[in-house]
């Protein structure tokens, strides 16, 4: 999506949240894709219970650590890149929730500067 450039006027409120709502919606998709793939894998491959995986997968997500021991090395390798992934998972879900927050408010603090200057 594309953002106004410093040389744009700032968009009116209701644009700013209907952007808003965008990006958390796709990044409430990055999360169920995340969770999904953890469940799936801690379900399948390290033998737990629907339950136990959903909730293995979103402590390892938000980054709370395990809650079971992997025992076989099939899940000790599945957790270990699971958890690689979860890192960069949760740092671009955050990246992306927040990018037309930041954006508006620098947006808006370049044209309070441009103003002075003038």
């Amino acid at each position: 999506m594309k953002f106004e450039n410093k040389k744009q006027k700032i968009k009116p409120f209701n644009h700013f949240l209907a952007r808003l709502g965008r990006y958390s919606l796709f990044a409430l998709g990055l999360i169920v894709f995340s969770v999904l793939i953890g469940t799936m894998g801690y379900h399948h491959l390290c033998k737990n219970s629907w339950v136990d995986s959903f909730y293995m997968a979103c402590m390892i997500l938000t980054g709370m650590g395990p809650t079971t021991e992997m025992t076989t090395n099939t899940a000790k390798i599945f957790s270990s890149f699971y958890a690689l992934y979860s890192g960069v998972a949760f740092l671009s879900i955050t990246a992306v929730f927040f990018t037309p927050i930041i954006h508006r408010l620098l947006h808006i603090l370049h044209l309070e500067q441009d103003n002075m200057n003038k």
